[in-house]
């Protein structure tokens, strides 16, 4: 079974019956070749259970395709032809690299991540689920990154509402503080077969992704992870492959995903650099589109030179602070995301209590050294439910104020922000034209009266006073040759300049 017509970026998906012999999870293949004037294109497919085989294919070129469809899963080989259609209104692509520190569509429209954190919000019953999506809708953000496996931690002791795999899972009843000996990922009551995937926990977190390509949200999916009382991050080699295939056959057809390979992956004690780096050999091999790739750290930088790597995602420590990112974008060369800069929250952690003020002095900050920021939220909730691991509500002051500031960037001339060499908390959007003729600068916690200016004797600028916190533009004037900005004396506020004409 197979659609007549997809549209460009989407989904074509091949589906027919199979063997059921055995475990067909390991014990068959069957792989897709997608043909076009423009490309040719071979995907490994996967077994869905119910004795159903699919191959998945994203199309990035309109017109007629040819596929073959062929595997030990079948003694058929199957043929077809479809016709992809012209990408429809909000449908931009896959996003890449662009001009070496920041990222546009594929059709080159230019993407500015404002991203969240929900590590295991689709493991929750679907109600909680469809109350992340509702706040999702609100456009606060453009990217999430989320656990393909479920999460032990602090105020997420409960089971997810599906497993990966086949299997039984440990007791974890009476647990309310997490600690790294609570609960060994090779506790003998943890009962699964690692060569059985459970197809339904993955259809359900499928459905989400895609739920997410729907509304223009980039779904930054963590692979592997530490926080683990099941077993899930101590597998052998040869199970942690099985698993990355498979994840990969799964989802790789759908434009809006983005690979992080683990989250502050020091912490998986059992996995090596050798072993990230041939996950990573698995997947550039395995996923035709190369969607953007990465590792997020803990307190130990991954080495982001590795040519895999398409883009930095940083965690933030106090060794390792903001003023850090002109060091790393000089050194890698790459855009670089600080994917975790604490929390806008009140719980007892450290990390998880900066006021909602903070987060955004934070973000405006990274902004304008040129690097990208994500959000996550952890407040004091009667059921535990926090935004950061459930998503559900966000209750924080920052969510509108990041939508304001994504909307700003979008209104730069060419794609990215890249900081000033002279001016500190200033950067320009002009590598085509002169460095003069568009430019941000930001206060933070300083609260000068009044900038003076001199750029040239010729030109004329527009100045506009941006009020970050209270989210106003306000136009200061048009200027000539030495002139004089009256700012209001307060915190968090920024100007944008402008050559006119």
């Amino acid at each position: 079974m197979f659609p007549k017509t997809v549209e460009k970026w989407d989904i074509f998906e091949f589906a027919a019956p199979g063997r059921q012999e055995g475990n067909p999870f390991v014990d068959y293949d069957i792989k897709g070749v997608f043909q076009s004037p423009n490309e040719t294109v071979t995907a490994d497919g996967f077994y869905d259970g119910d004795g159903v085989y699919k191959v998945r294919f994203m199309p990035s070129f309109e017109g007629d395709y040819t596929f073959t469809v062929s595997g030990s899963f079948s003694d058929e080989v199957y043929t077809g032809t479809f016709t992809v259609t012209p990408a429809a209104a909000g449908n931009h692509g896959p996003v890449r690299v662009a001009n070496t520190f920041h990222f546009a569509y594929e059709d080159g429209t230019p993407y500015y991540p404002v991203g969240t954190t929900c590590y295991v919000w689709t493991h929750q019953p679907q109600e909680l689920q469809q109350k992340t999506l509702d706040e999702l809708r609100k456009g606060y953000f453009n990217k999430i990154r989320f656990c393909v496996f479920p999460k032990h931690y602090d105020f997420n002791f409960r089971d997810p509402i599906t497993f990966p795999y086949e299997g039984t899972p440990c007791d974890n009843s009476g647990l309310t503080k997490y600690n790294f000996n609570d609960y060994l990922p090779s506790n003998p009551e943890n009962k699964w077969d690692f060569h059985r995937f459970n197809p339904e926990h993955f259809r359900l977190f499928e459905n989400r992704i895609r739920d997410l390509r729907d509304m223009g949200v980039e779904a930054d999916l963590i692979i592997m992870h530490p926080y683990d009382r099941w077993g899930f991050s101590e597998m052998d080699e040869e199970c942690d492959d099985l698993y990355w295939k498979y994840v990969i056959a799964r989802f790789a057809a759908y434009r809006n995903v983005w690979w992080s390979l683990a989250n502050e992956w020091e912490f998986l004690k059992k996995k090596t650099v050798r072993d990230w780096e041939r996950y990573a050999d698995l997947l550039c091999k395995k996923d035709p589109y190369h969607h953007l790739r990465s590792i997020h750290n803990a307190y130990s930088l991954y080495d982001y030179s590795r040519p895999w790597i398409t883009h930095c995602c940083v965690q933030l420590q106090e060794f390792q602070p903001l003023e850090k990112i002109p060091q790393w974008r000089e050194l890698y060369q790459k855009p670089i995301v600080v994917d975790e800069l604490r929390y806008e929250g009140n719980i007892e952690h450290d990390w998880g209590n900066i006021t909602g003020q903070e987060m955004v002095r934070r973000f405006w900050e990274i902004t304008l050294r040129g690097a990208y920021a994500g959000h996550g939220e952890t407040f004091v909730h009667p059921d535990n439910l926090l935004w950061w691991s459930h998503g559900v509500e966000l209750h924080g002051e920052s969510p509108e104020r990041l939508k304001f500031l994504h909307k700003i960037l979008c209104e730069s001339p060419y794609t990215g922000l890249n900081p000033s060499q002279k001016e500190y908390r200033t950067a320009v959007s002009a590598p085509t034209f002169g460095p003069n003729d568009y430019r941000i600068l930001y206060f933070g916690n300083a609260r000068p009266a009044y900038k003076r200016f001199y750029f040239d004797d010729t030109n004329e600028y527009e100045v506009e006073i941006i009020d970050t916190w209270g989210m106003t533009i306000e136009k200061a004037g048009v200027f000539k040759g030495r002139f004089e900005v009256t700012l209001p004396g307060r915190e968090f506020m920024a100007l944008r300049i402008r050559r006119v004409g």
